[in-house]
């Protein structure tokens, strides 16, 4: 960034004091609150948020610094419910985002769905993808297209589910030229959220439990390699000090040879012997 372009150290300077005025403000809802959900909290969290945010980008970009905060936004979690305690109607709110990984698989699901319609009238749309996916819709319904969607050349990608609640039903029509720009997020009363990013959150996770799990196995076989060497060692030795009292007998007390270097001779004690220890 260029030198024009910083803030100036007032800037900065300002910034700070917001966030401390709204840690005041922050604390004062907090300590002032009417329950666990409320909106005077949530508010002072936001604006505190803001403050922050605000405060560590000017400070990074004068100084090139940064605070020791992450607060999450406020698109990171919902405000607290405040819709009718006995709801008497619900909308279901539903996106799901899809990338077009096979084109030519697509549009040959489309001319098999063309071909099967008798009482179609356009005959060339199954030639584009905007065409291909218009039939496709048009002929299944999207929670089947949702479980088939690699058999139709799609790619899944992010996905979510809102439930909001309301005192009583839309009329029909009502909402249709805009549905869901009349969202009151204060009035969900659940959300599912489905996205790639938690799958690596959570794969990150495995990784760190593996590597662990490898350092602690790694030092059990250590562990006991050892002590198997140990072991093996001191068997080694036994069998060594066996076989060396075998020979030391057989040369200076009863063996064999000892006893016919001795006496009357190899052959008059060697062969008796053997053949005794036959019978």
């Amino acid at each position: 960034m260029s030198d024009a372009a910083q803030p100036t150290a007032a800037e900065v300077r300002a910034a700070a004091e917001a966030v401390k005025t709204a840690l005041d403000r922050h604390l004062a809802a907090v300590e002032r609150r009417s329950g666990e959900d409320d909106p005077a909290v949530y508010d002072a969290f936001n604006q505190l948020a803001a403050a922050a945010e605000a405060y560590d980008e000017l400070l990074y970009d004068r100084y090139d610094e940064v605070t020791p905060f992450e607060i999450p936004g406020a698109d990171d979690t919902l405000p607290p419910y405040t819709g009718p305690e006995e709801p008497s109607a619900l909308s279901v709110l539903i996106r799901r985002d899809y990338a077009v990984a096979e084109p030519q698989r697509l549009m040959a699901h489309a001319r098999r769905i063309e071909a099967a319609d008798e009482e179609s009238t356009d005959m060339d749309a199954s030639g584009t993808v905007h065409g291909a996916l218009s039939l496709l819709f048009g002929e299944f319904e999207p929670d089947e297209i949702a479980s088939r969607h690699k058999e139709f050349g799609l790619e899944e990608g992010d996905s979510t589910l809102w439930v909001t609640a309301a005192d009583e039903a839309a009329d029909p029509g009502e909402w249709l030229e805009a549905p869901f720009e009349q969202v009151d997020p204060q009035s969900v009363v659940c959300r599912f959220d489905v996205s790639a990013v938690f799958d690596d959150e959570f794969d990150d996770d495995l990784d760190d439990d593996d590597d662990d799990d490898e350092e602690e196995d790694g030092g059990d076989a250590d562990g006991d390699a050892a002590e198997l060497d140990e072991d093996l060692a001191a068997e080694l030795d036994e069998d060594d000090t066996e076989d060396g009292g075998t020979e030391g007998d057989g040369t200076e007390g009863d063996g064999t040879e000892g006893d016919g270097a001795e006496g009357d001779g190899p052959g008059d004690t060697a062969v008796p012997a053997r053949l005794e220890a036959d019978r």
